[in-house]
């Protein structure tokens, strides 16, 4: 990977496209583009036949100048640094930034490209591109843009395996603030590839592995412990850390989501069904009681629904002092005699 600097002082992964890969997306668009001209210039040929020579090569000129040159150039600008070469072969053309091409860009390129590729068959482009670091070639230095690769292989991510049963635990009060993360990868990487490694090489490596951790650490590995086995049960405990605060995290979280939940629902909140200021009062059903049947020969009488009393929320007495008149109570509700 290449490591391309924005203007934002931004770090870019990139990886440069290498000669292979360039050379047969250059050779896609060759084929391309002189079968394009072949198929011009023949109809060409039988257009000028009335002409002159003179006209006749200024129409072939031109014809050169507009499929081998131009024709590039305007697919570089508009699909913004891939053509079908490029396409086919999973490549992009982006500005030394990894922003996309423009036309002054894709100018350059192409003019230049008719001296390294097409003037010489590609040996000059071909020599610069071994000789640069990026794989670039002299278009792209001048023009300065990059080719990258646009489709990665996709990574194999294999499990870290776990510690031995008698380790799990042995390394909770181990101090690994200090330990860099590329130690850690190291680490990973040894643990994961550890069975496809020759037995004596795995040794040496987890051994060297075990004392970087012991000096990042401060404090050495139980003893009678295999140096792999210390470092899988120090990446256990690692692996157990990380996950402790992740759900910490995320309770502590949710915590205060239900508080502030809380908060909004009892002070600032109002509630469905009740009055601002007043207590909320719960209304029971009403029920409603069945027709009466009565013998054969007289009309049904359906009895009048009574609903249930209700409970009144509590009031203030009244401004006179007194909480009930004529036998009533302050709700004003007057008991059936």
């Amino acid at each position: 990977m290449s490591g391309v600097v924005t203007g934002d002082a931004v770090v870019l992964g990139l990886q440069p496209a290498r000669l292979p890969s360039r050379a047969l997306a250059v050779l896609v668009d060759l084929v391309v583009v002189w079968a394009a001209y072949l198929l011009v210039m023949l109809g060409l040929a039988v257009a000028t036949a009335s002409l002159d020579e003179a006209a006749v090569a200024a129409v072939s000129v031109a014809a050169f100048l507009l499929i081998l040159v131009g024709a590039p150039i305007a697919v570089e600008t508009l699909s913004h640094g891939r053509s079908l070469g490029k396409m086919v072969c999973g490549l992009r053309v982006v500005r030394d930034d990894g922003g996309p091409i423009r036309f002054r860009h894709a100018l350059v390129r192409g003019a230049m490209g008719v001296v390294e590729i097409l003037m010489t068959f590609g040996v000059v482009a071909c020599v610069a591109s071994l000789v640069s670091e990026r794989g670039r070639r002299l278009g792209d230095v001048f023009a300065g843009t990059l080719v990258v690769r646009e489709r990665l292989p996709a990574a194999r991510v294999l499990p870290v395996p776990p510690p031995p049963p008698w380790l799990v635990g042995r390394f909770a009060g181990l101090d690994l603030s200090a330990v860099p993360e590329a130690l850690w990868l190291e680490v990973r990487q040894y643990l994961t590839r550890a069975r496809e490694l020759d037995p004596a090489v795995g040794r040496r490596l987890a051994e060297r592995l075990a004392d970087e951790l012991v000096a990042r650490t401060g404090t050495p590995p139980p003893a009678g412990v295999p140096a792999s086995a210390y470092l899988a049960g120090v990446v256990a405990e690692r692996q157990a850390r990380d996950t402790r605060r992740a759900f910490t995290e995320a309770g502590a979280g949710a915590d205060v989501g239900n508080r502030t939940g809380a908060g909004t629902g009892a002070g600032g909140g109002f509630e469905a069904g009740r009055v601002f200021g007043a207590p909320a009062v719960a209304v029971p059903p009403v029920v409603a009681v069945p027709p009466v049947v009565p013998p054969s020969g007289a009309s049904p009488v359906t009895p009048p629904v009574t609903p249930p009393p209700a409970a009144s929320p509590p009031s203030a007495p009244p401004a006179g002092g007194s909480s009930s008149r004529g036998g009533s109570s302050a709700t004003g509700f007057v008991p059936p005699a």
